[in-house]
């Protein structure tokens, strides 16, 4: 959810807009390979939630496959077509979903990608900007909480 970390990682978009998925929940179910206890975001069906995120009109079509790269796609991430409802309407987009192989419960997120998904506080309701600041989360305090694997921070 923040521009600023696509265009870290070179993947160029024309637009950015606020977009929601009703039906749908963020959960942090997804676990981090080589991070024992850390999660990564991914969506789950829930009849009464909805999903707030950023959507991007990416630069060309076929960059999707650079995303794909950063999300593990086939194999943590599965990359589906799903409907949201948006300041332009109802469009259809990518979502990246967690392979049913990856998911644990009782996991959570690391403040530093928490604040990644914080970056999108411009395209968020604050309802739902609140509810990810009060999230709980692992400080990387890097004294004893996971934080890294092999000098990597972030995994995909």
């Amino acid at each position: 959810m923040n521009p600023e970390r696509m265009k870290a990682r070179g993947i160029g978009f024309k637009t950015l807009f606020a977009g929601t998925m009703s039906g749908f929940q963020l959960r942090f179910n997804k676990q981090a390979v080589g991070k024992e206890g850390v999660a990564y975001a991914n969506i789950a069906y829930h009849p009464a939630s909805r999903v707030e995120g950023v959507l991007y009109e990416l630069n060309c079509p076929k960059d999707i496959g650079l995303m794909d790269k950063y999300e593990g796609n086939p194999y943590r991430y599965s990359r589906d077509v799903f409907q949201l409802s948006s300041s332009k309407g109802t469009i259809n987009a990518w979502v990246y979903v967690a392979n049913k192989a990856m998911l644990k419960d009782g996991l959570l997120p690391e403040k530093l990608y928490l604040d990644h998904l914080l970056g999108g506080r411009e395209w968020h309701s604050e309802n739902y900007y609140q509810w990810l600041v009060n999230h709980p989360s692992i400080d990387n305090d890097c004294k004893g909480a996971p934080s890294s694997v092999n000098g990597l921070i972030y995994n995909v």
